[in-house]
């Protein structure tokens, strides 16, 4: 019975065995995961949490709403630190100047100088081209010029000219005429890559039938496209045609141009945005002079002649009133004449400041009698 007992209790201990060493090292021994486990065990997918997604969401929603602006033709701001709480000290060594640093100071010089052309006639109405710097005074603002820095009597500078034609319904009996007339003065006036010009035509609005260019043939047929219909937007047109075309010719210019605008209309405007003195203050800001042919034909002068005459005498030019067809031929010669006979002087004002404001011209001939000088009344000052 002893060794039964004994045997059995050897028969038990070898069963616990196992058991006893699995639970002493269960740790290094794996066990088949459940089914809940296996699942816990599989990757997931990597999603940010609520705050960094709202975040994304609204970087993407700030990114797609943001278009891009269109470009102004305005002196770009100096480039900035990425980092606005650096305290890093500048370097000592000068930076080269801005692009628009260099524009900036061209400006100040070239403002302190008033440019004028002008033409000076007789009593008989004769053009007067032989005279000197000394027969001329110059008074900006009720005050003498301080100083008259340069003096040209050349009557062979280059000419940029604009050509505007009405072409609305009230000037259709006499168009043809006009057509012809205007093609014949751009035959005889623009020179080969000397002269250039551009032809616009206009009703309520206006339309460029030929754009800045020295072939007489383009030109011509630039006048030939015109045609009749519409209302009467003058002013647009005049404004439209000193701001965007002879305007934007001052930056490119190397040497002194004429600039002038051959008007053809009745004066009528009945469409037009701008008034009739901000359309001359546009041709005086842009340097224009504008001649105005009148295509009334009712024989007597009325409130649109006056129109007429109250442009070209702004900015230095004059009026024509042709009551016959043959006259508006006769008018493009006597343009085309004097352009070929003006003088050109420029000086520094005795007081000249960048205020913005509008100054007065006035030039006087000296040492000779009944001489009438002609000349546009006034400029504006650059702003600050």
């Amino acid at each position: 019975m002893v060794i039964r007992g004994f045997i059995l209790s050897f028969c038990g201990a070898a069963l616990l065995l196992p058991g006893m060493l699995a639970q002493n090292s269960g740790q290094d021994l794996p066990s088949a995961p459940s089914t809940t486990q296996q699942e816990q065990q599989k990757p997931k997918p990597l999603t940010p949490p609520p705050s960094l997604e709202k975040k994304l969401d609204t970087e993407e929603d700030n990114t797609a709403t943001e278009d891009p602006k269109p470009e102004r033709a305005t002196p770009a701001a100096p480039p900035q630190s990425a980092d606005p709480s650096s305290n890093a000290a500048p370097s000592s060594a000068a930076a080269p100047p801005r692009p628009e640093d260099q524009t900036e100071t061209t400006i100040v010089r070239i403002v302190n100088e008033v440019n004028v052309v002008f033409t000076v006639t007789d009593k008989h109405g004769r053009y007067v081209k032989d005279l000197k710097k000394n027969d001329f005074k110059v008074i900006d603002d009720s005050q003498p010029a301080a100083e008259i820095r340069s003096f040209h009597n050349e009557t062979d500078l280059p000419l940029q000219v604009g050509l505007l034609v009405d072409a609305s319904n009230s000037v259709r009996d006499r168009f043809k005429f006009e057509q012809e007339s205007a093609i014949e003065f751009l035959n005889q006036t623009v020179r080969p890559r000397y002269d250039k010009a551009f032809v616009i035509g206009f009703d309520v609005t206006p339309e460029v039938t030929q754009d800045f260019t020295d072939n007489t043939e383009m030109l011509s047929r630039g006048v030939r496209a015109l045609r009749p219909g519409g209302g009467t937007a003058m002013y647009d047109a005049l404004y439209y045609a000193c701001r965007d075309k002879l305007m934007k010719t001052q930056a490119t210019q190397s040497g002194p141009v004429r600039r002038a605008i051959i008007l053809l209309s009745d004066g009528d405007d009945n469409q037009s945005h701008v008034s009739r003195e901000e359309a001359i203050e546009m041709a005086q800001r842009a340097e224009v002079i504008v001649y105005t042919i009148s295509t009334n034909i009712t024989g007597s002068r009325n409130k649109n002649d006056k129109v007429l005459e109250r442009i070209a005498d702004a900015t230095g030019g004059r009026a024509f009133f042709p009551f016959q067809l043959t006259d508006v031929a006769n008018a493009f010669v006597e343009i085309q004449d004097e352009l070929r006979s003006q003088y050109a002087l420029s000086y520094k004002p005795a007081d000249f400041k960048i205020d913005g404001r509008y100054h007065s011209i006035e030039i006087l001939a000296q040492n000779h009698k009944n001489l009438r000088v002609r000349s546009r009344r006034g400029y504006y000052a650059p702003a600050q």
